[in-house]
């Protein structure tokens, strides 16, 4: 094998004069170049960027997928490029989902319990599709240009700033040779006498270059630096993306939660109307008569579009469901509106300053 031993010692002398400019200048105070304060801010906002960035992304991912073992594996797919069998793996609620329904079939879908069982893992299944949809719009609307930008341009800026770095500090290093010099052309009122090996001249023309390349450094970091302020910009549509997807995920969830809790519940809709199932023991629920549910169903005289307040009259105590519904009694007299977009089996009611939502069923018009 063929050593260049003169690289070598060269480049073994270059680093510890390295070393030993940058002791001087953290512990003797040694004379540095300093960047003025708008770079200096601009430095700080990309080192504050960089660490919230990262805190986010992995924040986002642990939310995304909790479990870390999971996470590990799609990254070490990711990284070797390596891509998965056929199978997709079931998330929380889609497992939840399948044991529920394994349960509902072995106890029977005919009796109470197995139907139950087997109505709430349709809805869990539901809601696994749904957040299934949910990690792959935030996956690739979220986290992909935010990991982009970590790999692609944060590491541009970072290489850049080392770049400059030790543009400063050859800098530095010139300057430092340019005033050993001097003084030493002080001393011998001679400008032959070198310093070092070095002539002012010669020094100077080090300094002048070095100042050069180091000015030109600069820009090119600090261009990359105010680009920051573009990241931002794009992040902050990823943000607005990722909340979307949330708040349509979330929406979807409480519709799908609401039509579980009121299918358990035991009411039922036909043709717009409810009518209230007995239970198997013979009580109704609430206390209600299946003559009084069946009253409850005649039509109320309002129709879906009509958005007029009015008054009306509760037929039959009802009470509420959902936490955006109100309890009524029998008798009450309430004030009734429809919201525009609002189902067309509901109405919102006020009594007493309460407000909520309430079957038309229940209320008749005065």
């Amino acid at each position: 094998m063929d050593f260049n031993f003169k690289k070598i010692a060269s480049d073994a002398g270059g680093f510890f004069s390295r070393a030993k400019q940058l002791t001087e200048e953290t512990f003797l105070k040694a004379e540095r170049t300093e960047l003025d304060s708008h770079f200096e801010n601009l430095l700080q906002r990309a080192d504050k960027t960089e660490e919230h960035t990262r805190r986010l992304l992995s924040s986002i991912e642990s939310y995304l997928q909790p479990n870390p073992t999971v996470r590990m594996e799609e990254v070490f797919y990711e990284k070797l490029e390596l891509k998965k069998d056929g199978v997709v793996r079931q998330n929380n609620l889609e497992q939840l989902s399948t044991a529920m329904t394994e349960a509902g079939e072995t106890f029977g879908e005919t009796t109470p319990y197995g139907s139950a069982l087997v109505k709430v893992a349709q809805t869990e299944n539901r809601l696994g599709q749904a957040e299934r949809e949910l990690c792959g719009q935030a996956a690739t609307n979220t986290l992909l240009p935010i990991r982009r930008f970590l790999e692609g341009d944060m590491k541009t800026i970072q290489k850049e700033r080392k770049v400059l770095n030790s543009k400063r500090l050859d800098l530095d290093a010139c300057k430092s040779r340019l005033k050993k010099a001097k003084n030493v052309d002080t001393q011998t009122v001679t400008n032959s006498k070198t310093s070092g090996g070095f002539t002012v001249e010669q020094a100077e023309a080090d300094v002048r270059v070095a100042q050069a390349e180091f000015d030109k450094q600069s820009e090119i970091t600090k261009l990359l630096l105010e680009g920051i302020q573009t990241a931002h910009n794009n992040q902050l549509k990823c943000l607005r993306d990722f909340v979307e997807a949330q708040m349509s995920f979330y929406a979807q969830a409480h519709q799908l939660m609401a039509d579980l809790q009121r299918e358990l519940s035991g009411t039922m809709s036909f043709r717009g109307s409810s009518a209230i199932l007995v239970n198997n023991s013979g009580d109704p629920p609430n206390g209600r008569t299946m003559a009084a549910a069946i009253a409850a169903a005649k039509p109320t005289g309002l129709l879906p579009d009509d958005l007029g307040t009015k008054q009306a009259k509760v037929i039959l105590d009802y009470e509420a469901v959902l936490p955006q519904e109100i309890s009524v009694t029998q008798n009450d007299i309430l004030i009734v509106y429809r919201l525009p977009g609002m189902d067309a089996e509901y109405v919102m009611a006020e009594k007493g300053g309460k407000r909520g939502k309430l079957p038309v069923s229940y209320i008749e018009l005065l």
